[in-house]
């Protein structure tokens, strides 16, 4: 066992409270490793640090900024390799999936080193001579990061290089179940010369390290992505201390097939979304809305190959689908299975898988014959299950669509410009994918939702200086 895993305060490596396992759901004998667990003490010193140490950075200019991110992404790329197997082994994305993931994380420190340089602002002519104004953006100051367990290397990345990027100090809270992840990007910030204090890791429980940072005075903004109760309940919190939030949350996302559409097209974008990266992703495919006139092929062909997914150890090389990333999460997944069959669904898929290493493994599963107002096709699963609604026409298709409280992403498979026009406009969503996955987002362009998907200004791209920045207006009077 190699030393435990401690907290980044202030430029220091320091111990918490106790130490917390990282085990690997592939393969539950595999204890990654044990990690710090941070107390609201902790939160406080990494606060403080934090509130110091951002002056000095903002003034530093863009030019300090935008070397550091882009040191950083360099040693991501070099330790890509290392990175991916740390998130495969604790998350149980399949190595591909992981790769890819690390890459983007890269790619988003990059851009955003690109960003610091970027940030503009307004001089406008006021209707008072001789009167000048100038609009600009500044740090918000100290904002704290709350990430989840689905992507522990790139939701990281997109929260804290734009927070770096203009100008922010950060605390940053990881997922409890992939601190592994979050301490390898720490590092790798720490070494690429952040200067202490402007970054600080605290990891932990949220009812500990996350309460601490929405009551901690000096954080100014919260970012989290995670569960719907813990995002409402961080939103009221924040708004009796007026801080600014930015909440990504949960989704119930619409794919719909229309009969016109290319057949293995909808059937390739539906296994993805609904089942790669064991279905864990707030993007994923989750209610499969299908024209009656290809629904019978449609489920034909999506079951073959659903079926045909390999399910296995996160690092098997034949792996196309990991494990489930905890018992508890697989558990609730296994609950949803049973109240298809009561609600009246006829189940394909679904059950617990027994493989040579003992870990969270499950078969993805359809939800035929399920209706809009099932549980099963209103309440986020994130699990390697979708439901299966057939539907008579366009008009049913945007009604089923919309019916949600969710409105995250939505996705339409079809031949016809006019029905994807359409969709588009209609979709009461953040995001639309014609004849492409609902999940999978590029970098450098907005990220979000509608209802109670998302509140606060969008992620990623340049949408993000909404959030990590303010306005200010100044005047001046020339004589």
């Amino acid at each position: 066992m190699s030393d435990p895993h401690l907290n980044l305060i202030n430029g220091a490596w320091v111990p918490g409270d106790h130490l917390s396992e990282n085990r690997n759901p592939s393969d539950l004998a595999d204890l990654i490793g044990l990690y710090a667990a941070g107390t609201a003490g902790d939160v406080t010193a990494a606060a403080e640090a934090a509130a110091a140490a951002q002056p000095g950075w903002f003034a530093a200019g863009p030019q300090a900024r935008t070397d550091l991110l882009d040191r950083i992404a360099t040693r991501i790329e070099a330790e890509a390799t290392d990175i991916a197997t740390m998130l495969a082994r604790e998350e149980g994305k399949i190595l591909p999936e992981a790769l890819a993931e690390t890459r983007r994380a890269a790619q988003i420190f990059r851009f955003f080193a690109g960003e610091a340089l970027r940030m503009s602002g307004e001089a406008l002519a006021s209707v008072r001579p001789g009167v000048d104004i100038e609009v600009t953006r500044e740090p918000v100051g100290v904002v704290g990061l709350i990430t989840p367990w689905n992507f522990p290397a790139a939701i990281p990345a997109w929260k804290i290089a734009p927070a770096l990027a203009y100008g922010n100090a950060v605390v940053l809270k990881p997922a409890e179940l992939v601190p592994g992840t979050a301490h390898m990007l720490a590092r790798i910030i720490h070494e690429a010369g952040c200067p202490a204090g402007v970054f600080n890791l605290v990891m932990g429980p949220g009812s500990v390290v996350g309460r601490a940072m929405v009551e901690a005075p000096q954080i100014g903004a919260i970012s989290f992505t995670g569960s719907v109760p813990t995002g409402r309940a961080i939103a009221r919190a924040a708004a009796e201390r007026m801080k600014k939030v930015q909440l990504e949350m949960g989704g119930k996302n619409p794919m719909v097939v229309l009969d016109d559409a290319d057949l293995p097209t909808a059937v390739a974008a539906c296994l993805n979304g609904a089942f790669f990266s064991t279905g864990q992703r707030c993007t994923a495919s989750s209610r499969l809305i299908v024209q009656a006139g290809i629904h019978d092929a449609f489920v034909a062909e999506l079951t073959r190959q659903m079926m045909a997914l390999r399910v296995g150890p996160a690092l098997a090389p034949d792996s196309q689908i990991g494990p489930v990333v905890s018992a508890q999460q697989l558990a609730g997944n296994l609950s949803y299975v049973d109240l298809a069959r009561a609600e009246g669904c006829e189940v394909i898929g679904g059950e617990r898988l027994n493989l040579p290493t003992e870990g969270h493994f499950q078969r993805p599963a359809l939800f035929l014959n399920a209706r809009n107002d099932m549980r099963v096709a209103r309440e986020e699963i994130f699990g390697p299950c979708a439901a299966v609604i057939r539907v008579a026409d366009f008009d049913e298709v945007l009604a089923v669509a919309n019916d949600s409280d969710f409105g995250l992403s939505a996705g339409i498979c079809t031949t016809s410009l006019r029905h994807a026009r359409e969709f588009r406009r209609q979709a009461r969503v953040g995001m639309v994918m014609v004849n492409l996955p609902t999940a999978g987002v590029d970098y450098h362009v907005p990220f979000g939702g509608t209802k109670g998907s998302s509140l606060g200004p969008r992620e990623q791209g340049r949408h993000a200086a909404e959030f990590y920045t303010t306005v200010k207006t100044s005047y001046s009077f020339a004589g």
